[in-house]
Parts: structure tokens; sequence; C-alpha cells
């Protein structure tokens, strides 16, 4: 059951139908979504929603997907052929369902876990359903599973080529156990994949209510249809934008193990209705955890090409068949074994998707924001709680600027381009752990200047209660977000490590003097009262900063965003005249 590459589906399903179906299908991962959240342990899931759900066809072609992540949804696709291939399909029963997190073997990065189970109607297999949720910790060098110091991926957790987690509905106990074994919070990971067991349960239910009213034969057909009825969309888009080659390289400040900067090049080709992206001229894999698998670095492609075509064109396999990746093996961006992987799924794909952003700024400018933060912030904290004696770890990315886009400015503090999650809310973080949230506010200054400037970063102080160990893994520290058609770059990340509470007085302070300035990529032992400070990168600016309209700088002014400092500094305009209208210089 596959659909025809080369034309738009000439099947018996009426429009009409096939739009229900289509939604049925986008319903079914909704639902999905909805439970693994409802049911899952962890506040990585239950809060921020570090989570994503989608269906396929019996072939492992994606179908639908859930509105989550779109570095896990991208790259689901690569895991579901991992799973069918050492689990063909005709040897799949009912109730059966198979894990994996290996890079290696169709993953992203070893804390996300893949569950994959089939769906059968009518004694046949009729769909298959796989969801994909970031474990807090998959054992490894670092409570939370993020070694920023790791040269191999043996110290980054567990790794789990494709084997049943389920058989016949049944839990293999003997895999469970063996993952057990091997994380720091063992009752939580076996909580999080039974949310995991759950959800495919659910797409179970619904697609075997499909079946029942449609019958198999009508959504076998309809599940073709919706994958051809998105390759000629997608293929209508790209005939609309200018044919070309485009190229475009940008870096990841280092690899945390003291090589960088790190270079991520790109030419897109834009011919014949097909887009070829070519990462020719990016650097070699690097000794530290900086390396992407292909599976992220074509997630990553897919979602910058949709962002630049048309975001409404349903997203399913068929959207993807007129784009063509070649990543050479062995670089950051396709990485070859026993490469450290785990900042690849975090870092590189948000500069992969910068790249191909400033690729396609050549080709169709309107079209495309400045860079964004370009980075995750990822922090993890570990230990014992004091509270119950029980281990814990503690993962979360921080949001940042979105970057400037004409007619627009950036969003600010928020999660940009490969990452869609939540934060954790401070009640939760300081409930579930020995952990206190001192500060969390915009960061003024930070977006890029521009016509429509950049979005703001974020800072966010988060103290130790307890002995713990913190890691960070970041970027964009030295090497700012850009902005596009003459704006100006957003501000770099910061990080720093601050007293105890004698030096906080109640508060972390606005000055930094007396801390410590940590590496974006490092691990840390804290005491208690210990603070770390996140400062987010602010996103780019876009278009001539002499041409801000005065009543969007008085407002900015207005709500803190902003400085009289900055308002000369940057748009050449008196602070207390940038109400009247005008333009930044008065014009």
């Amino acid at each position: 059951m596959t659909g025809d590459p080369d034309a738009a589906s000439e099947r018996s399903v009426d429009p009409v139908t096939l739009e229900v179906l289509r939604n049925a299908c986008t319903a079914v991962a909704e639902e999905m979504n909805a439970t693994l959240v409802r049911t899952a342990h962890s506040p990585n899931i239950t809060d921020r929603r570090d989570c994503s759900c989608a269906l396929f066809d019996p072939a492992g072609a994606m179908i639908s997907q859930a509105e989550n992540i779109p570095v896990h949804l991208g790259a689901m696709p690569h895991s579901v052929a991992a799973a069918l291939d050492a689990f063909p399909p005709d040897t799949l029963d009912p109730g059966d369902a198979v894990l994996l997190n290996d890079p290696y073997a169709g993953g992203a990065h070893l804390p996300d876990l893949t569950l994959v189970a089939p769906i059968h109607a009518e004694g046949e297999l009729v769909a298959i359903a796989a969801n994909r949720a970031h474990h807090a910790d998959v054992g490894g060098a670092t409570a939370g599973s993020i070694a920023a110091d790791a040269t191999e991926i043996y110290a980054e957790g567990v790794r789990i080529p494709p084997v049943k987690l389920y058989e016949g509905g049944d839990r293999n106990e003997a895999v469970a156990d063996l993952l057990s074994a091997n994380v720091r919070t063992p009752g939580e990971r076996r909580g999080d994949l039974r949310a995991q067991h759950a959800a495919n349960g659910t797409a179970r239910e619904r697609v075997g209510e499909i079946v029942d009213r449609y019958g198999r034969r009508l959504v076998a057909e309809a599940l073709d249809a919706i994958q051809d009825y998105s390759a000629k969309r997608m293929r209508a888009a790209i005939a609309e934008l200018p044919e070309g080659r485009y190229r475009f390289e940008d870096v990841l400040d280092g690899d945390g193990c003291g090589g960088g900067p790190v270079t991520i090049a790109a030419t897109v080709t834009i011919e014949d209705e097909r887009i070829g992206v070519d990462f020719s001229g990016t650097d070699e894999q690097v000794p530290g955890a900086l390396n992407a698998p292909i599976a992220v670095t074509t997630s990553a492609t897919y979602y910058a090409v949709r962002c630049v075509t048309d975001p409404e064109i349903p997203p399913n396999a068929g959207c993807y068949r007129p784009v063509e990746v070649d990543a050479p093996a062995g670089t950051v961006v396709n990485a070859e074994p026993p490469a450290a992987v785990v900042g690849g799924n975090l870092e590189v794909s948000q500069r992969v998707v910068d790249v191909l952003f400033g690729a396609f700024a050549e080709a169709v400018p309107g079209r495309v924001a400045a860079a964004g933060q370009g980075t995750m912030n990822n922090l993890t904290f570990g230990g014992t709680d004091p509270r119950d004696g029980e281990p814990f770890a503690f993962y979360e990315t921080g949001g940042g600027g979105f970057g400037g886009r004409a007619g627009a400015d950036g969003m600010d503090g928020v999660h940009v381009h490969m990452s869609n999650t939540r934060n954790t809310p401070a009640e939760v973080l300081e409930t579930a752990y020995p952990l206190r949230v001192r500060r969390y506010a915009l960061r003024p200054d930070s977006g890029g200047a521009g016509e429509f400037r950049g979005g703001l970063g974020l800072r966010r102080d988060i103290e130790a209660r307890a002995e713990v160990t913190c890691s960070l893994l970041a970027d964009r520290r030295d090497h700012a977000p850009y902005g596009i058609a003459g704006g100006e770059p957003g501000a770099p990340g910061e990080d720093y490590l601050l007293g105890g509470p004698d030096s906080r007085e109640g508060g972390a302070p606005d000055s930094d003097e007396g801390t410590a300035r940590l590496d974006p990529m490092s691990t840390h032992d804290l005491e208690p009262g210990e603070t770390v400070s996140i400062r987010t990168p602010g996103g780019g600016g876009y278009g001539d900063p002499a041409d801000r309209a005065g009543e969007r700088i008085a407002r900015d002014l207005r709500l803190g965003k902003i400085t009289e400092a900055r308002v000369r500094e940057a748009y050449g305009a008196d602070p207390g005249e940038a109400d009247d209208g005008t333009t930044a210089t008065g014009e």
C-alpha cells in the first residue's frame, strides 16, 4: 500500500470522503498525544510536553502527525523504518510494540525513546502507531543524560536497538528490567513507557473505529491518496519559488571539547518542482557531542522547506517526496558511530534550520525570518532529593527570541524552530525537585534592531536546594543570531553561576560582579544556595533599523523591552521623541 510518487492519486476515494478521512487520521494523532500527556509520570512530558505522536501506513510511510516537536516528527519515520527492518510487518502481531532509541538505527539521541505498534483490523495490518518521548534520564555519565563533554555515544546512556517491549499485549519484563537497571529513575521511566504504550492503544481503538465505519479497502486507498495529495501540493508550492542554486553557511560555537567553531554549509537547488539540499562543505564529525545522525538533519530540512513553501500542506510522507537531502557521511550532519550525538538533535538541528533559512532568504527573502535564538539552552539537574532520599533527574530547554520577519517583530521568549515544547512551570519545578526558581524574565535589549526587531531572550535563575550536578549544553554564546535585509544580530546568550544566599539578598542580582561565567557546554557540582543563571539569545532583526516606526520604539520603551541607551545606539532616535509616528530617524 504505497503512493504513486510521480502523479496525484486517481483512486476511487471521492474528495469529500478523502478530506474526512485525512482529518480523522490527524485527530487520531492528536488524541494519542493527549493520552500520552495525561498519563505520563515525568514533568518533562506532562508539563513541558516533550513528546510527539504520529500515524503511519503499513509500509511505514507517515500519514498524519500531532502538532508536536518538529525535530521528533521529521525523524520518526526513520525509527519506524528501523523497527520494520528488524520486525517485518508480516511478523508483527496484535499487541506487539517495538522500542528503540539508537541514533544509528533510526533514532535521534538516546533520551528520545520511540515506541512503534502495529494496528490490525479484520486480521490484517492496516496502520502503524508511533510516538516519541524525551525521557528525563536514560543513564550515562551525567544525570539527565545530556553529557556535554561526551566523546562517545557510550557515555550518553543506554542504547536500545529495535526490540519488542510488548509481545501480544504482554510486556517483555526482561527488556523493562534491563532498561530500569541502567537509569537513575527507573520508576519514572516505567511510568512514561506505560503512557507511550497507552497512547498507541488509543490509536489502535480509533483506527479500528474508522475501519469499521468505512471498510478496510477504502481506508487503505485513502491512506495512499492522502500522501499523493500532499505531494501534489508540495510540487505546486515549489514551482512558485525561483529556480536556482542558493548557498549559505553558519557555525556552532564549539564542540564542547575545545574544538570550534563548527561550520555547517548547504547548497539549496530549486529546479523542476523539486528541492535538493546538499550539505557538502560541512565540517567532519567532531570529538564532542555536537554530531547529528542523518534522521535529525533530514527532519530539520523538511521543517525549513515547509516554512518557506506552504505550511498548510498536510504533513505526511507525500509532502517530502519532492525534497532530496545529500549529507556526506562522517560529517556533523551525518555522523557515524561511535560519535556522541546528544547535542546533534538539540543544537545541530537548530543550526541546520538557520543555514537553510539563510539560503532561502536569497531566493524568497520576504518569506524567511531572521535567525531565531538558534539553540535549545539545554539544562539538567540531578542528584538525591533530601526530602525523600530518592534520586532525581530534571531536564528542560529554554525559550529565547524568534527572528524578526517582514511585517512583524519576532516573538519574545519562545521555543524556536525545532523545539516546540513548553517550559517547566516554576510551581511544578519547585514541587517535584529540590530546586527553586529565583528569577524568570525577558532580557531587555536582546532582540536585534531592525525595521522589525528580533524577539527577546529570557533570563531564568534556578537555585539548588541540595547538592546537585548541573549540566549545560547550549550554543549561540559566541556567534550571534543573524539579521536579514539590513537587520542587526540578536544578542548572544550568557550563562553564570551565582553565589549563595549572601550574595543574592533575596533575589538574583542584576549585576554579575563576583559571579562565574559558565562554559555553555559544561558540567558542575553545586552546593545548596548556588544558582545557575541562563540568559538566552535574542532573535535577529529584519530590515533597516532606520525604517522602524517611532511608535514601535516607544511601545518597546514603555514596556521595558528596550532601554533608552539602546534606542539611541541602535535606532539613532531620541527616546523622548520616539512616539511621534515617524521612522526612527524622525524623517
